[in-house]
């Protein structure tokens, strides 16, 4: 009887690891895995980026409103919908003349359009614009509505509030 023990504990003291199979087989699954999850990543990153521009042009109209009223100088957002970019910058300034003047990109997945355009007058470089007066309040010839997309098909949109005190992010035009 030890002897047949003997060779149990033996047998079970030399099966510790995985077999060259078992390894192949995980791997195998978990590649499968990793492909099923992909393309619903990608997704999720194209999506944060729509989400994180539309905040980050939210965010530039609070400074340009902040900056209108400490300086008390209209300050105006232009947006250049077929570069893909926009900024902000002290009304009558060219930017360049300005220290505080940015100016973003926005990302390659995003497309940004201005709303209502025939209604705009306000301008800066032949843009359309938000403007900012000193008191806080927004110009009432700058757009309305600004639409942000992505290449799924998800928008969101920057809305002016109904007091043109600033605007707000809405995933429908209403």
């Amino acid at each position: 009887m030890t002897s047949v023990t003997g060779q149990t504990e033996s047998k079970s003291a030399c099966r510790h690891g995985f077999t060259l199979i078992e390894l192949i087989l995980v791997l195998t699954l978990m590649g499968i895995v990793a492909s099923l999850i992909a393309p619903s990543l990608s997704n999720f990153v194209r999506g944060r980026a729509l989400d994180s521009e539309a905040r980050r042009l939210l965010s530039l109209t609070h400074a340009a409103q902040s900056r209108a009223v400490s300086e008390g100088v209209p300050v105006v957002i232009w947006m250049n919908t077929t570069q893909g970019g926009y900024g902000m910058e002290r009304e009558g300034s060219s930017g360049s003349n300005d220290p505080k003047a940015m100016e973003f990109s926005v990302d390659g997945n995003v497309q940004l359009m201005v709303i209502n355009t025939a209604k705009v007058g306000t301008t800066v470089r032949r843009l359309p614009a938000i403007r900012f007066l000193p008191d806080g309040t927004i110009d009432e010839n700058s757009p309305p509505t600004l639409h942000l997309g992505d290449t799924t098909g998800a928008v969101l949109w920057l809305i002016q509030t109904r007091n043109r005190m600033g605007y707000e992010i809405r995933s429908s035009n209403q």
